[in-house]
This record gives C-alpha cells, sequence and structure tokens, in this order.
C-alpha cells in the first residue's frame, strides 16, 4: 500500500521513524518532506499530502505535526478525506473499524516514538468493520460532506 506522509518541523523525527516501520512492513512510502527541522507552516506540506490521498495517489496518509490538530484541520477541508488524531492504539483501531479513516494525524510533541510506531501499526492493519451500523454511519459522515464540501474535480 502507498503512504503520502508529511509534516512541519515538530514532526521530523518521528516522520522519519514512521516511515521506516512502513517500510518494514511493506508499504510505500511518499514522503513530502519537510526534511530538516527549521521552522516550516504546516499547510505547505500537509495540504499536497492530503491532496495526494484524495486523488488515490496514496492509499493513507500520515501526518505529524506538534499536536496532530493542526494537520486534521487542514486534511478534513479536502473532499475524500477523513482525518482523525490519534494518541493510543485503542483510538487507532476504533478509528479505523468504526470510522474507516484514511488519514492518521500525530502529535510529535505529545507522545514518544514507541507509542506512535504502535499506533501507526495498529491503524495501518485494521480493516473497517463492514458492519450495517458502521456502514450507515460513514455513509452520513460522506453525505456531510456531500453538502459541505466540493469535489476535486469542481474546484477551479
Amino acid at each position: 500500500m502507498k503512504i503520502v506522509l508529511a509534516s512541519d518541523h515538530a514532526g521530523v523525527a518521528l516522520k522519519k521513524e514512521i516511515s521506516e516501520l512502513l517500510t518494514s512492513m511493506g508499504h510505500e512510502v511518499d514522503d513530502l518532506g519537510p526534511f530538516t527541522s527549521d521552522s516550516v507552516d504546516l499547510s505547505d506540506y500537509v495540504y499536497p499530502a492530503a491532496l495526494k490521498v484524495a486523488k488515490n495517489e496514496g492509499a493513507r496518509g500520515i501526518f505529524i505535526d506538534g499536536v496532530g490538530y493542526g494537520s486534521a484541520m487542514i486534511a478534513n477541508r479536502i473532499y475524500g478525506i477523513d482525518a482523525v488524531v490519534c494518541q493510543d492504539p485503542f483510538c487507532a483501531k476504533l478509528a479505523r473499524q468504526h470510522n474507516d479513516s484514511n488519514v492518521l494525524c500525530l502529535g510529535g510533541k505529545i507522545i514518544g516514538s514507541a507509542i506512535a510506531l504502535e499506533i501507526v501499526k495498529v491503524w495501518m492493519t485494521t480493516d473497517f468493520l463492514a458492519q450495517e451500523k458502521y456502514i450507515r454511519r460513514v455513509k452520513k459522515v460522506k453525505q456531510i460532506t456531500e453538502k459541505h464540501l466540493k469535489k476535486l474535480d469542481e474546484i477551479n
């Protein structure tokens, strides 16, 4: 599976560890940067990464910033993105099982690499539970998306 990675300066070190983990799990990684800890604006990296996932140029995305919420806010403004912030493996499991999330956002300043790597492992290996109640709930979220967000081919 192709995974798109992005971060800001606060997530560079953790992103490198996650990239190595994903590669060891047999995934292809598309790291959109940055590659140094020099201060950058998060949206310059997360926005293009979220677009790649939305255009199916990557099956999923993992974005890392200071606490994860900035990445999720940016990503969730893109049609076709369902980004979640996870701070423990249990939340990562439910984010996939119940919500079929396609972008994982992590906080490089608030969780250590050991827990972050476990979150990624769980999120990457957990499938959506295609039970009627979860399908119904995901469809309702998609209806909200259809009502309020523009499809990529409708922009410009």
